[in-house]
């Protein structure tokens, strides 16, 4: 029998190496800026193209590489960072694998210029798929360019797995702005298509997050500084009234490197505790500096991922930071001793009361002068007919249904003078014949919008109300890509948007039942709900858009409805195609029947 095992060829097996090391152009920027912060750079410009795929460039001015080294640097495991075992437990670098050129090289079109600066001439190697093409020597600045082109060219399988220009550029921008983050005192410059995005000057760490996120982010932001024997805590985190109900800005950095933890931000969250709501993400930016022997970072090869010696201790060291941080500039929970009215009566009483806020809030349900009966007759129907007789419902005329399922005493109101009462300002509760209906004014809302933007983002157009005087709006880069990749869906439900140069948008009208809100606001919370709402296919595009523009747009709990608006409610609810539950699969709205009141009653 022969021999069946063959060692690899080293360009096969640089191929499978960089499936680790490189996934998607964002692996090949966080790589080429860290060895450009390695090298000691006080200047790093980052150019992209076409999202990655066609080019990543980075320049730097850092101390640069000699001609042997240059060629050298593109072999498996060659590196200047260690020398032997023993120097993992005291890394101060970023890489020290020696993997990350060779993975690029393999699957890559690759172009070095580097010159060391006691050197007159520098070098220029071109490398294809590990096989170097050229090695010559040419002028140019101290430092060093790699160009990575055409990545991915020998293994298409992998293109093909590439998510659109708009997903690959977010990612290609986080592990901008986490290096970023991570060394204010060097200066960062990003060009997307030849439009510079970033042009991050050297500074301190509270200026470098305002550079990035935007000059909104210097009010919210609560410093933290807390040293100890073991591990010395700083930087900021965000005030509770402005935490998100998606995960954003949450960074932490272990010696200026980036990393995730679960752990640690179970420690910050219970930090947090009565404060925020469970579904909420503070934001926070936190930098530990500590001996390097006092943590592993050689667990994964993108060295996101790091072990504490003692883990415990450091937990309880940043609850304890984040908590004192809070504390000392007065962010405390308060009490709230107003009295709230427990229910309002929507029936005859009252009907002359002044609204507390303004009709036009509840937008796409302002209630007609004269309220359709139709949601009520489902409403007061509920639970009584069999599946048999559902069917034939719509067959029947508005008195039957009223005769069959009201008492007469009620028959004979109005539908807008039916009784209804609203419950700690969250719940809108109205009696049926089978017992008592409870309906989530929130979710309620939050269900019309959902089947209300479907229809327009499937007609094209919606209703929009111009403003006054259009308001500018500052995007992080990542955010305004996000919402030029849905820009056209955005005007089909009513924004009219424009983008005005930089990070900025020009809201020139708003969806006319949010003329009354504010577009920053707005703009925020939509952008929060589509940074989990990513699809491709056009009809799960339009149901995440119009279900995150629900969210963002729907009455919250604690709003003081009026009589017409709760009857407008319910019956536009039950207009719905499924009024039962929100398009995130919550129940709308819950039952108590006759029976059970009466079991609890004991009668």
């Amino acid at each position: 029998m022969s021999d069946i095992i063959r060692l690899l060829p080293d360009h096969v097996a640089n191929q499978i190496a960089a499936g680790e090391v490189v996934q998607r152009p964002a692996s090949v920027v966080k790589e080429l800026l860290e060895n450009s912060v390695d090298a000691g750079a006080t200047l790093i410009t980052l150019v992209v193209k076409d999202a990655g795929r066609t080019l990543v460039q980075v320049t730097d001015d850092g101390k640069g590489m000699s001609p042997a080294d240059a060629r050298l640097s593109f072999e498996r495991h060659a590196t200047s960072k260690i020398r032997q075992a023993d120097d993992l437990s005291a890394i101060t670098t970023k890489g020290f694998r020696g993997e990350a050129l060779a993975s690029i090289a393999a699957i890559a079109q690759v172009e070095l210029r580097t010159r060391e600066q006691d050197q007159e001439l520098g070098t220029r190697i071109l490398i294809e798929g590990s096989r170097v093409k050229t090695q010559e020597p040419i002028a140019g600045p101290v430092g060093s360019t790699i160009a990575v082109r055409s990545l991915f060219f020998n293994t298409p399988a992998r293109r093909q797995f590439l998510k659109s220009d708009t997903v690959e550029l977010k990612h290609v921008i986080d592990e901008f702005q986490r290096v970023a983050l991570a060394h204010p005192d060097i200066a960062f410059r990003l060009v997307v298509n030849d439009h510079e995005e970033f042009n991050l000057s050297v500074g301190n760490e509270r200026q470098r997050i305002v550079g990035i996120f935007g000059r909104k982010y210097d009010e919210r932001l609560v410093p933290v500084d807390e040293s100890t024997e073991i591990v010395r805590v700083t930087g900021f985190v965000g005030k509770p009234e402005f935490a998100k109900r998606t995960r954003g800005e949450q960074y932490f950095f272990v010696n200026r490197r980036y990393i995730r933890s679960n752990y640690l931000e179970h420690a910050i969250r219970k930090a947090y505790d009565e404060l925020v709501t469970r579904d909420s993400f503070p934001s926070w930016f936190l930098f530990f500096e500590l001996d390097p022997a006092q943590i592993d970072i050689n667990i994964h090869p993108t060295k996101t991922e790091i072990k504490f010696r003692d883990d415990r201790v450091v937990y309880a060291i940043v609850h304890a930071a984040v908590r004192r941080a809070l504390g000392r500039f007065n962010i405390v929970p308060s009490l709230d001793f107003e009295p709230e009215p427990a229910m309002i009566a929507a029936s005859g009483a009252g009907q002359g009361a002044v609204p507390s806020w303004n009709p036009r809030d509840l937008g796409a349900f302002t209630a007609p002068p004269r309220p359709s009966p139709e949601g009520w007759q489902k409403l007061l129907d509920m639970g009584m007919v069999s599946p048999v007789e559902e069917l034939t419902i719509g067959t029947r005329t508005a008195p039957e249904l009223e005769r069959r399922v009201l008492p007469s005493r009620e028959a004979d109101l109005p539908a807008g003078e039916r009784p209804v009462f609203q419950l700690h300002g969250t719940y809108v509760v109205a009696q049926v014949r089978s017992g008592v209906l409870v309906v989530d004014q929130q979710r309620a809302h939050e269900r019309i919008l959902y089947e209300r933007n479907l229809k327009l983002l499937e007609a094209g157009a919606g209703p929009s109300q111009t403003e006054l005087f259009p308001r500018h709006v500052e995007l992080s880069a990542t955010d305004l890509a996000l919402v030029e990749g849905v820009l056209p869906e955005l005007r089909s439900m009513g924004f009219d948007l424009e983008l005005f140069g930089g990070r900025t948008v020009q809201v020139n009208g708003m969806p006319a039942e949010a003329s009354d809100e504010d577009p920053e606001r707005l703009l925020e919370q939509l952008i929060e709900q589509l940074r989990t709402a990513g699809t491709a296919l056009r009809n799960e595009r339009h149901e995440a858009l119009a279900r995150s523009m629900a969210r963002s747009m729907a009455i919250r709990a604690g709003r003081v409805l009026s009589t017409t608006e709760m009857h407008s409610l319910i019956d536009r609810l039950f207009a719905c195609e499924v009024p039962t539950h929100t398009p995130g699969g919550k129940p709308v709205l819950v039952t108590y029947g006759l029976d059970e009141l009466n079991e609890r009653f004991e009668r």
